[in-house]
């Protein structure tokens, strides 16, 4: 079974070897037909401590390696 992967902007760089990766998805409400836009917050594995708060990262699943950490930063989200 493939791992998912993930884009998101990183929120907080204040964890040792930790990030935190807001992830923003947008869906149009079912009953209403707004568009609707929510984000919900990943702890992910950051070995280099290299990415800074505001960098737009992708993250894939992995194995829990904390309490909250159960993914893993790939890199920096190219920019189309």
């Amino acid at each position: 079974m493939p791992k998912r992967v993930l884009q998101g902007t990183v929120v907080s760089d204040k964890g040792h070897k930790t990030v935190v990766v807001a992830v923003e998805r947008v869906f149009t409400h079912p009953k209403y037909g707004k568009v609707m836009r929510t984000s919900k917050k990943y702890h992910a594995h950051d070995e280099q401590s290299q990415f800074k708060v505001g960098d737009v990262v992708r993250i894939e699943e992995s194995r829990p390696l904390s309490k909250l950490k159960t993914w893993v930063v790939l890199g920096a989200a190219s920019q189309q």
